[in-house]
């Protein structure tokens, strides 16, 4: 970058950067500043959507990159960015929350609820808190996720549930689903960036990781359920506006699941899962009687927060990697669960696979502590804008706030990292 100093460009990526963290735990701040002045509300809505705190500071890098380096410059580096992971994000999403989706994932729940030995209730919360995110590693996190998340809506995530209750719900739906993708080496961000360069298949991610993180999974999810047992209520078997008798044909399913199993088996070729995704789109045109209102809106604000993630954390690494490099194995078990609440796991763990002579227990140490803190913030996991998105309107001002969330992952993190650290 000509005429610049690059550690420069660096520092004010970085304080940015700091500027983000600090407007993601605001954002609930400035929808009380949008109730107190209606007149520029509109303004005060935009800044407290919690999905667009990193796009709109990435785009403030990329504007003060081009005043110190010249357009040139910042559009050669706003283009060097990979955005495949926020893409298929976006189309994720969409698919994963389509009524024939959701309908057999939850037929399937709702099945498995009626046989089981507790309350029917009970034992949906349960499945949505633990078997979704554990399906995650077949599925991909995002897309685990967004199922669980529209399931636990109508029954957790509502009005007359207090909001303590609800953060608590948050939390271990945000650990759990970071956790429970590491049964395989493609479903959770964190692993694909090692798995090739480390040569981590899924068998060595069950025995390693896997086994462990599911045991987590089910502690955290029982300890949940029994907390929030009265104020559980029956869960619809599908979406709200759709009626309990509207049937979607076994074809209609089929199909969505076959394109969704295709959009997961070529993640990383952003071209064939958008070929993909305008397939979907129009089938669900066509077969519009069998569908409900596809999330558009939500998949995008999702997509967008995650691509300024990949802007400004690309301009991160001068500060981040000296620590990960510096640090002995339980050292950097505890530094990478505390640099994940404020910053991407993958990014994290991305860094680390570019240290040369890193040992065994290091690499352990790296992508378990910063899977186990995928639930401390809004940023830790890329999933979890997602689930920000589909349950903030179970929420106070219909806004999820920083410190809430850290609260309710504290207990489910501090079983992951047992797990991990000690089985």
């Amino acid at each position: 970058m000509p005429n610049t100093p690059q550690h420069l460009l660096e520092v004010i990526a970085s304080a940015l950067f700091a500027v983000a963290l600090a407007h993601t735990f605001a954002a609930r701040l400035f929808e009380r500043l949008a109730h107190r002045y209606p007149r520029h509300a509109g303004a005060f809505h935009l800044l407290g959507e919690v999905e667009v705190v990193f796009g709109f500071w990435a785009i403030v890098l990329v504007l003060v990159m081009a005043l110190v380096t010249g357009g040139g410059s910042a559009l050669d580096y706003a283009e060097s960015r990979n955005y495949t992971e926020p893409l298929f994000v976006f189309v994720v999403m969409v698919i994963a929350a389509s009524r024939p989706v959701l309908r057999a994932v939850m037929s399937t729940v709702h099945a498995i609820a009626r046989v089981a030995p507790v309350r029917t209730p009970l034992a949906t919360a349960w499945l949505g808190l633990a078997a979704v995110p554990l399906l995650g590693s077949l599925i991909t996190e995002p897309a685990a996720m967004t199922i669980a998340a529209l399931m636990l809506a109508p029954q957790i995530f509502r009005a007359q549930v207090p909001e303590g209750m609800k953060y608590l719900a948050l939390g271990v739906l945000f650990v759990n689903v970071s956790i429970g993708g590491t049964l395989t080496s493609y479903a959770a961000p964190p692993v694909l960036m090692v798995a090739t360069t480390w040569r981590w298949d899924s068998a060595f991610m069950f025995a390693a990781f896997g086994w462990k993180a599911a045991l987590a999974v089910l502690v955290n999810a029982s300890v949940a359920t029994f907390v929030l047992r009265r104020h559980l209520r029956p869960a619809p078997p599908g979406n709200d506006d759709v009626p309990a008798r509207a049937r979607v044909p076994l074809s209609v399913v089929v199909v969505h699941l076959g394109l969704l199993a295709g959009v997961v088996m070529f993640a990383h070729h952003p071209v064939v899962f958008l070929g993909l995704f305008l397939m979907f789109l129009g089938f669900a045109q066509a077969y519009e009687r069998h569908q409900s209102p596809l999330i558009i809106k939500e998949a995008l604000l999702v997509g967008f927060f995650l691509a300024g993630l990949v802007v400004l954390g690309g301009m991160q690494q001068w500060w981040l990697q000296p620590i990960v490099s510096g640090l002995a194995p339980v050292a950097l078990f505890l530094g990478a669960l505390g640099l994940t609440a404020i910053t991407d796991n993958a990014a994290l763990t991305y860094l680390g696979s570019l240290i040369a002579s890193i040992s065994d227990e290091s690499k352990y140490m790296l992508v378990a502590g910063a899977v186990a803190g995928g639930g401390l913030t809004v940023i830790a996991n890329a999933p979890n804008p997602a689930g920000v998105a589909l349950l903030k309107r179970g929420f106070a001002d219909q806004t999820i706030g920083a410190g809430g969330l850290l609260l309710g992952a504290l207990g489910p993190t501090v079983v992951a990292a047992a797990a991990f650290m000690l089985l």
